[in-house]
């Protein structure tokens, strides 16, 4: 769980790197084809009917994943590394409301609570001026936004997930996200693309790599660790963001900053004991 976190915060270190310049949109499609071709591959040498069963939702499924990730992408190259991924690991806590109000999963106080610590503590990572004053080392508040939207749609994502899980294979369920963004992206990517440099192909092609080693790490952690302690582990990737964000970026987190990432935290690591807090992947 530990290295799967690693090499998700090194996906996270490139698309900020390659964000300067290449568009959201453009960095969503890099990932999505390499995740594509890899994804049929492996449906093809497990022997699986790579269609599924309730063509829906796994269609809703890769349609919620895709925005998720788009949002995801469209912030890290304008929020701190740390900050941007203590947001987006709100996502368990939008999973388990999602859960309660679709697929009549119990939504009990603690989930409540949870949800209230880590609202707290979005707001005092992004430090608005109107209630922190002009002082206030503010974030870019559209930016903060975004990242709290892809963290919703990626809570809608896994919901629709833990509800095909009932019908579907994993590598099915895996193969519509990149089945659905790949089309998505074109009429979003065409007016503002740009051509990349033989470093961006690298950094595009890393950055779908980076990921399909990091989900293998984390199917293998767990499925030798209990859900909730391994998922727990997985928040270390925080602790590697704030180092890509120190080292490459001299992004140093506020103590107020540093106070509301714990207070998200906890409230994920609340939620984590209650059930299988889903992954931040979309």
């Amino acid at each position: 769980m530990v290295l799967a976190a690693f090499f998700f915060s090194l996906m996270s270190l490139l698309v900020k790197v390659a964000g300067q310049r290449l568009p959201s949109s453009e960095l969503v499609m890099g990932r999505s084809v390499v995740s594509l071709v890899l994804s049929w591959l492996m449906l093809r040498r497990a022997g699986i009917d790579p269609w599924g069963i309730r063509k829906g939702l796994l269609a809703l499924r890769g349609i919620v994943g895709f925005a998720g990730l788009l949002a995801f992408f469209y912030a890290i190259p304008r929020l701190p590394l740390a900050e941007v991924t203590v947001i987006q690991f709100t996502n368990p806590i939008f999973t388990a409301l999602f859960a309660a109000l679709f697929i009549r999963e119990r939504l009990s106080l603690v989930v409540v609570i949870s949800i209230a610590l880590s609202l707290v503590g979005v707001t005092l990572i992004a430090q608005p001026s109107f209630l922190f004053g002009s002082a206030a080392e503010e974030l870019d508040i559209v930016a903060v936004s975004v990242a709290l939207l892809g963290a919703v749609f990626a809570g809608l994502a896994y919901t629709t997930v833990r509800k095909l899980r009932e019908t579907e294979h994993p590598l099915v369920v895996v193969f519509y996200f990149p089945l659905i963004s790949v089309p998505a992206c074109i009429p979003i990517m065409a007016p503002v693309a740009v051509w990349p440099t033989p470093m961006e192909w690298l950094m595009l092609l890393g950055i779908g790599l980076l990921t399909q080693i990091a989900q293998i790490f984390l199917t293998r952690g767990l499925h030798k660790e209990p859900a909730g302690r391994a998922t727990s582990v997985s928040y270390v990737q925080i602790l590697f963001a704030a180092l890509w964000g120190f080292l490459f970026f001299a992004e140093i987190p506020d103590p107020v900053s540093i106070l509301g990432g714990v207070l998200v935290v906890s409230g994920i690591l609340l939620t984590a004991r209650r059930r299988t807090a889903p992954r931040t992947d979309v």
